[in-house]
């Protein structure tokens, strides 16, 4: 049994098998849904439903609240149809425009780039193309079927010969993955893994100056997207806020001032929260999110691109909109859920 979903304004459809959530048979299907995490912790998938009826899988509250569910909202990445329906969801151009690919990958090099934060680079298959938008990210497939997310923090066309893509992963201790990665992994070593995915990219039909926000790695799709602007001739004003705990956090600082010498509608604010005296931090400091609205008060004519840690990126969304007035509808983000966010309390 399969049912049909209905997307408006657009008035576009597709099936969505018994028992399958309507992101995935979106994904499945090439159609350009607005999402992040596809784990039901993020809300960037949010969305009304007009008609029909769904059944929610395990999610977390700050994602999509009782009340907001009782108000007909749903998370089209855990909401089952039980019957056909529409929601009114906004399309997202170039979304399922690449295929989703399952592929091995080759480590060719790991550099330690702060003492938390190893910059990957893995060697993708010569005869696998893999495409995708910067921004986008793949996940890792662990030997349990466990999976992980990492951005690419290489536009598609550094991937380089043989191309390879550039992964920024912080160490989270007892994390599966990241003790492997700082701990056994070796040169040559085989991971696997499958994408693109996630609707975090340049909306380039638009031009609204940018601000880009990063919150620690959380700067490897940023990184990917000014790469992109610089590749493309992208000329809208954008200034770039990267905040950390302490200037560590921030370990590609050279490259980002290289980047905005190099660009002259990029600027750059490094921002940390809490230095110490030894660090003679003689920049910015507070919350990252709050330097934005300090430099911008007024918001209402820019679009926000923000990737981190959840508690930035929902922060940022709520200010910004409730007291900067940015349109809601321009603020992409991707928020950077570890399992601790996906599965632990709201």
């Amino acid at each position: 049994m399969s049912f049909t979903v209905t997307l408006q304004p657009a008035g576009r459809q597709f099936t969505v098998e018994r028992d399958e959530a309507i992101l995935p048979a979106a994904i499945r299907q090439g159609v350009g849904l607005p999402y992040g995490c596809r784990d039901g912790a993020c809300g960037s998938c949010k969305s009304k439903l007009l008609e029909g009826r769904v059944i929610h899988g395990a999610h977390q509250l700050r994602a999509l609240s009782v009340a907001e569910e009782e108000a007909g909202l749903i998370l089209t990445c855990c909401a089952t149809p039980q019957t056909d329906c529409v929601v009114e969801a906004r399309m997202v151009p170039g979304a399922g425009e690449y295929p989703v690919l399952k592929l091995p990958s080759r480590v060719l090099a790991m550099e330690r780039a702060a003492p938390d934060v190893m910059v990957l680079r893995l060697q993708l298959p010569a005869n696998q193309n893999l495409q995708y938008r910067a921004g986008q990210y793949v996940e890792f497939i662990l030997r349990d079927g466990a999976r992980r997310s990492y951005s690419m923090a290489n536009a598609p066309h550094l991937l380089g010969s043989p191309p390879a893509i550039e992964l920024h992963v912080r160490h989270m201790p007892g994390g599966r993955f990241t003790d492997h990665v700082f701990g056994a992994m070796k040169d040559k070593e085989i991971l696997r893994m499958e994408g693109p995915f996630g609707s975090f990219f340049l909306r380039e039909d638009s031009e609204r100056p940018i601000i880009l926000l990063a919150s620690g790695t959380g700067f490897a799709p940023i990184k990917a997207i000014v790469e992109h602007m610089q590749a493309k001739g992208i000329t809208r004003p954008a200034v770039l806020y990267w905040g950390g705990r302490r200037p560590q956090d921030l370990y590609m600082q050279r490259w980002c001032e290289e980047a905005a010498a190099t660009l002259p509608h990029l600027r750059y604010v490094p921002v940390i929260s809490d230095a110490l005296p030894e660090d003679a931090w003689a920049g910015r400091t507070g919350f990252v999110h709050r330097a934005v609205m300090e430099d911008w008060p007024d918001l209402s004519g820019h679009q926000v691109y923000a990737c981190g840690a959840p508690i930035v990126v929902d922060s940022a969304r709520r200010d910004f909109v409730a007291e900067c007035r940015l349109d809601p509808n321009e603020f992409y983000a991707d928020s950077f859920t570890s399992e601790a966010d996906k599965h632990g309390s709201p």
